[in-house]
Parts: structure tokens; C-alpha cells; sequence
């Protein structure tokens, strides 16, 4: 079960990893169409201004088609074989299912209790998808819809029809089992859903109106499922569904980004839901903290050493918001430590919420600078500098906090290690073969290398039963976990780390991820194996 919500979970982020750069276009696009900052070259009739309009238009590309994304993402991480027909399955299917409900509302919306006539949007429960009036069942719908023909391609695809109904083979047969399973799903929605929107719209409410412990509580579980990988499910339905907000809050603040800049009202009198999104802020505060804190308790000669491997790790964090390769550098030896960094970044979220402060702030420093602080600096400086101020406060708490721990319980961080020897590695007969292979086969590719030293310590190739990644993490199943080599195999392949819940084993990749996921499943078609990958 852990390995399939672990699966589940790096599949809903595939489409996650497209929001960052939508929100820094938008965010930019709005600064440079903003008069009080840019002047007379914001003028609504000047070219500028156009130019910057059409720019904007195709950063909202993510954000207005979020369902769809989330219909394509689901078969990519999750389908077991043909990802790119399961995708085009999925979408059909989705469409599908909008059209169903677009018609039952349309003929008997009275008798489920819905105003189909309504405009979409607003409070009516109504969106348009692909140009179809429908429920709006936000990310919610897309991913069970998705789910629902996932679970159809990995046991249908491959099922062979007589010659004469070889046409309808494969991705049509799919299609025609979805199709005629989407007509109960869609008669079900149109029933249910407005029931739940109901229960969400009072759902939102009691989350709006919990004020600092329920941004407390939040931010906490969302940090300390990290090691799980289950954080996925916490941050997700705030930030990307309608926990608190329709459409999620990223989706909203942007959309709203170009009120709050020319507001002088309180940026938490005007959405105050957005406390919900400052988890990010224990990335740019609290990892350099943490970071200062393992470099000065380390031992005298290993400081040099030391350095380098943690201003990287936390530029990493703070630019790119990406804390894995740090946190977990001291979660395997002092697992109890991750809990006290959950403890801080939740107290420090709720401090600043109960300050004023509130956005869109999960990512890193580039992301929040251009859909927050830049944009709104002129009408709420206040706000953001008492932000900084109680971050770097907090940034000070960390080191302290750390530093102490560290001490007192002999912590063996980074230069603290019993031995004083440096690793001596003799390469196995599986990094001979890694390295000729990829010079073989991708001309010297590091990720070929990396993939090929991952896949022998994780048993070899009848070991492995799927793969999958999220942003930094190669998650795989196995078949015996006891074949999986020790974390130092791992790390002396460029691991950060490896994350172990019985056979579901995580590799703390990067944001290389992806390529070396995609050299580890070449290398299993090279050795004659399929994975449910």
C-alpha cells in the first residue's frame, strides 16, 4: 500500500513542476505592466504594455488549464506501459466524462439540485473545460478520471481482439471500456458533487477562520511528510485544489496579483486563505540556519570540506526552493531532527501569518520574489520587511537551536564523522561495466553512469518491479529489499540520500531526476526487462 501512495503521489507532481516558471512569467509581466512602477511605459495603449499583455496571456496557460494538466500527468507517472497512448486515452476519457455531465445537467440540472443556466464561475459551482460547460470538479475530478482510466490501460491495453475486431485493439479499446464507464461516473458526479461543494464551501470556511494553528498545523504535517513522500497530499489540495479557495491558491493569487499590487489594504484582510502557502518560507530561512549551524560544529579540518557541500545544498534550497539534498543529510543520522525542523518552519509560518503576511510562497527565493515581494514592495513594504524580520530572526533560532542539538547529543553531521579517515573506495566490477557501458551506449552520458550504479545497488535488474520520480527522488519498488545495497552505494553514485519503507526504496536524485530515470529504464529494455514503471 505505501508503494502504491508513494506512486500515486509522484505522479500527481508531474504537472507541479510546470508552476514555477508559469508564476515567475506572470509575476513579471504583471511588474512591468504596473504604472505606479514602470511609469508611462505602462500606458494600456502603448506597445510596451501589449507586448508584456500577449506575454502574460501565455503564462496563464498552466494555471487555466490545470485540470488537463493533472489528466496528462496521472498516466505519466503511473501507467505501466504505452505512457503517451494512456495519456491520449486519458484525455479522451476526461472530455468525455464533461460531455456526459455537460448533457445530464443540461436535460435534469433541476432534479440535481443545480442552476445550469448560471454563468460559470463565481459561487456557481459551474466551469468551463475544453470549452465545455461542466462541474467544476477542479484537480479533484481530473485525477480520479485519470485514475479511473489508468487502472483501465494497465489491464486492457495489451488484451488481443479477434482479427476482425483488430481495429478496436489497444488504445480504442481503452477508450470504449471509459467510454461506457464514464456514463455511471458522470450520473454519480452530477448527483454527489454539488453535495461536496457544499461541504467544501464550509470546509474552506472553518480553514479560512482557523487562524494560526490551522496555518501551524498545515505547514507542520507538510514538512514532516516529507521524508514519507506524502507531503504531496497535504500541500496539494491547498495550493493546487479547493482546500481553501476555488481553482487552489496559486491559481487564485496570481489571478488576483494585479489587485493586491494597487491595494493598500492588508494583504491578510484581503486573503487571508494565503497562509496557507508559506511553507516555503523554512527554505529560505531556515536551511541556511541549519546549513550554518552543521559548518561551525564541524571539526576544525573538515570545515574547508564541509563548506562546499553546504553552500550549494543551501543556495539550492533557497533559490530553487529543493531542501532534500540538505534535510536529509541530517534526517538519516538524527531522524529526531527533522521533527525540530518541522516544529520551527511551522511556528515560523504561523508567526508571519499572525503578522500580516500571506501569498503564494511554497517555492524558492526567484518564484516568491517575482509573485510577491516584487510586485506588491510599493503598497506592502511594511509587511514584507516585518516578514524578513522575523525570517532572519528565525534564521537566527535555527543556527542556535541546531548548533545546540548538534552538541549536545553528538550529532554526526557533515565533519563530524567518528572517522577521521577520509573515504577510500575501491570501484567494483559494476562500475567498470557502468562507465564502458555508457561510453558504449551515450557517449560518456553521466546520467547513463549514475542510472546503471543505481540500478545495481538496488539489486540489479530482475530486482526491480517500478520506477517512478518526483521532483528529486527516483522512487522504485523491489522485489527483496534485502538485495538493496547500503546507503553509501548509493551516495558514492551521487545519491543524497535513500528513503526505505519496506520495498519501496526512494533514491534522493535531484533535480537530475528525470534523465536518470530515463536512462534506468533504458538500461532495463537493454537487459531484456519490463517494470510496471
Amino acid at each position: 500500500m505505501m508503494q502504491k501512495i508513494q506512486r500515486f503521489g509522484a505522479a500527481m507532481f508531474v504537472p507541479v513542476l510546470l508552476f514555477p516558471f508559469a508564476g515567475i512569467v506572470v509575476g513579471l509581466t504583471i511588474l512591468f505592466k504596473n504604472p505606479d512602477i514602470m511609469g508611462s511605459m505602462a500606458d494600456p495603449n502603448g506597445m510596451w504594455y501589449k507586448f508584456w499583455t500577449v506575454v502574460e496571456e501565455g503564462g496563464w496557460t498552466v494555471f487555466r488549464q490545470m485540470p488537463l494538466l493533472f489528466v496528462i500527468g496521472i498516466p505519466i507517472g503511473l501507467a505501466k506501459k504505452a505512457h503517451a497512448r494512456a495519456c491520449m486515452e486519458a484525455i479522451v476519457t476526461y472530455l468525455t466524462f464533461n460531455y456526459f455531465i455537460n448533457a445530464i445537467l443540461t436535460l435534469w440540472g433541476d432534479k440535481f439540485g443545480v442552476d445550469f443556466s448560471q454563468e460559470v464561475g463565481g459561487v456557481s459551482g459551474l466551469t468551463m473545460i475544453a470549452g465545455i460547460k461542466t462541474l467544476d470538479t477542479s484537480i479533484i475530478g481530473a485525477i480520479v478520471i485519470s485514475s479511473i482510466v489508468v487502472v483501465l490501460h494497465n489491464r486492457y491495453f495489451d488484451t488481443k481482439l479477434p482479427d476482425f475486431l483488430g481495429i478496436f485493439q489497444g488504445s480504442s479499446f481503452v477508450v470504449i471500456i471509459a467510454f461506457l464507464v464514464m456514463l455511471p461516473v458522470a450520473l454519480i458526479t452530477a448527483y454527489v458533487w454539488p453535495i461536496v461543494q457544499h461541504g467544501i464551501a464550509s470546509l474552506q470556511g472553518f480553514l479560512a477562520s482557523s487562524g494560526v494553528f490551522g496555518v501551524w498545523l498545515y505547514t507542520f504535517l507538510e514538512r514532516i511528510l516529507i521524508p514519507t513522500g506524502l507531503h504531496h497530499f497535504i500541500y496539494g489540495p491547498f495550493v493546487f485544489g479547493p482546500a481553501v479557495v476555488e481553482g487552489g491558491i496559486a491559481k487564485y493569487w496570481m489571478e488576483h496579483l494585479s489587485e493586491y499590487a494597487t491595494s493598500a489594504h492588508s494583504l491578510k484582510e484581503m486573503f487571508p486563505e494565503g497562509g496557507f502557502a508559506l511553507h516555503g518560507m523554512s527554505k529560505i530561512f531556515g536551511i541556511p540556519g541549519i546549513a550554518l549551524a552543521m559548518y561551525v560544529t564541524a571539526k576544525p579540518e573538515k570545515r574547508k570540506q564541509v563548506s562546499g557541500l553546504l553552500i550549494s545544498a543551501a543556495l539550492t534550497a533557497v533559490i530553487a526552493g529543493i531542501t532534500e539534498p540538505i534535510e536529509f543529510t541530517f534526517l538519516f543520522v538524527a531522524p529526531w531532527l527533522f521533527a525540530v525542523h518541522a516544529v520551527l518552519a511551522a511556528t515560523m509560518a504561523a508567526v508571519m501569518y499572525a503578522f500580516g503576511v500571506v501569498g503564494n510562497m511554497g517555492g524558492g527565493l526567484l518564484e516568491i520574489a517575482t509573485a510577491n515581494w516584487i510586485p506588491l514592495f510599493k503598497y506592502h513594504s511594511m509587511t514584507y520587511l516585518i516578514q524578513w524580520i522575523i525570517g532572519f530572526a528565525f534564521m537566527i533560532i535555527y543556527f542556535f537551536v541546531f548548533r545546540y542539538l548538534i552538541l549536545k547529543f553528538n550529532v554526526a553531521t557533515p565533519g563530524r564523522e567518528a572517522d577521521d579517515s577520509a573515504e577510500t573506495k575501491l570501484y567494483t566490477k559494476a562500475d567498470y561495466k557502468a562507465k564502458k557501458q555508457a561510453g558504449q551506449n551515450a557517449s560518456g552520458n553521466s546520467y547513463t553512469v549514475q542510472a546503471l550504479q543505481f540500478l545495481d545497488a538496488l539489486g540489479g535488474p530482475e530486482n526491480i518491479v517500478s520506477v517512478t520520480n518526483c521532483a528529486t527522488r527516483l522512487r522504485v519498488s523491489v522485489n527483496d529489499e534485502s538485495k538493496v545495497a547500503p546507503d553509501s552505494a548509493f551516495k558514492s553514485a551521487g545519491a543524497h540520500g535513500v528513503v526505505r519503507n519496506g520495498k519501496a526504496i526512494q533514491v534522493i536524485v535531484g533535480l537530475s531526476v528525470p534523465q536518470v530515470r530515463e536512462q534506468f529504464e533504458k538500461a532495463l529494455e537493454e537487459k531484456g526487462f519490463k517494470t510496471g514503471s
